[in-house]
């Protein structure tokens, strides 16, 4: 039988020497690995029960994609170019054949919503860009706090905008909505290399269902700040903002929502059950609250515009507590997982 990744088969152990068992090792396996007689492999005892032989001798390897322009249809090489940055290649090569002034000026733009990338070398047909970045050398948790505090000190620049305050204070919403996506892709970046190498998951010090998490709270965050930057917008382009005093429901639950997020935020890291549930209550009372004040909107005799600003603003504020919730249950499934117990049957 053939042995390669992803291929399986059975060996029996052996018992030799009258107190040692032993199990041959696929020669296929050996050759890739380009090992020998009494080289060291390394034997981890998985929690699951399996073990895994990584070994002690590593092989430089890089990994590469070459995007060719002629066959990706019109308008797709940026997402071309995500897809590949995602899957933890550490070297994209792009040919280009037409258009490459605008092409160019796609790449670099990609560049700007990416962390670690560079561009190693450019000619006039290619342009090769690598990772400096390593997937196992910026903790996941670095990001996210990143992420976090991005999100919310966009979120009290608006509400102090909606107070009075002068809009010159928001008018970057754009440049900060972008830097929470680059984070947001790394962080996928380093969960999919997590999850096709277990030395970068060694380096992060997750496992497997950790890093699932982790991809969850990171999306929370980043579709948090979606709404974030569209409030953000909406406010700095409104020509008139209506009267947002302090008895406004957005104006009471927005400051709730992001004591219940800095709340959570905490418990990425304490993991006390109590504070989570108080924090998802809370964001459940506000969600409630907004959302009789939107049904209520529609009973005034205000004008249009003030009307629909107002319920777009209130709409906004209720999802980002929809989502902050999202993000509790995501951290109650991390603290339970951790405290499972296997018992022998």
């Amino acid at each position: 039988m053939s042995v390669g990744p992803g291929n399986q088969e059975s060996r029996r152990i052996q018992f030799t020497g009258g107190s040692t068992f032993t199990l041959s090792l696929p020669k296929t396996w050996v050759e890739v690995n380009k090992l020998k007689a009494k080289d060291s492999i390394r034997l981890d005892w998985r929690p699951s029960g399996a073990l895994r032989l990584t070994p002690m001798k590593e092989i430089s390897k890089t990994t590469r994609v070459i995007l060719k322009d002629v066959r990706i249809p019109e308008g797709a090489l940026y997402d071309h170019l995500m897809a590949a940055y995602l899957s933890g290649v550490e070297c994209i090569e792009v040919v280009l054949t037409s258009n490459r002034r605008e092409k160019r000026k796609i790449i670099r733009s990609f560049i700007r919503s990416t962390r670690g990338l560079e561009i190693g070398n450019e000619s006039e047909e290619t342009v090769v860009l690598i990772s400096l970045l390593k997937a196992g050398e910026l903790p996941l948790n670095s990001s996210l706090n990143q992420m976090y505090l991005q999100l919310s000190s966009l979120m009290r620049d608006t509400i102090d905008v909606m107070a009075g305050a002068g809009k010159k204070i928001i008018s970057d919403y754009d440049e900060r909505e972008r830097e929470v996506d680059g984070l947001y892709h790394l962080t996928q970046r380093q969960i999919g290399a997590m999850l096709a190498s277990h030395k970068v998951a060694v380096s992060l010090g997750l496992d497997r269902r950790q890093a699932v998490e982790h991809s969850n709270l990171a999306r929370s965050l980043e579709r948090m700040m979606d709404h974030a930057q569209q409030l953000a917008k909406l406010i700095y382009e409104a020509k008139q903002l209506p009267n947002f005093d302090l008895s406004n429901p957005p104006m009471q639950q927005l400051p709730r929502w992001l004591e219940s997020l800095k709340t959570l935020m905490i418990n990425l890291r304490i993991r006390e059950s109590k504070e989570i549930e108080i924090a998802r209550e809370q964001l459940k009372s506000a969600q409630i609250i907004l959302q009789k004040y939107e049904n209520e909107l529609w009973a005034e005799k205000n004008e249009t515009t003030s009307l629909l600003l107002k319920y777009r603003v209130s709409e906004s504020a209720r999802r980002l507590c929809a989502y902050a919730r999202d993000f509790g249950e995501t951290l109650l499934n991390m603290m339970v997982y951790d405290q499972i117990i296997t018992d022998d049957e």
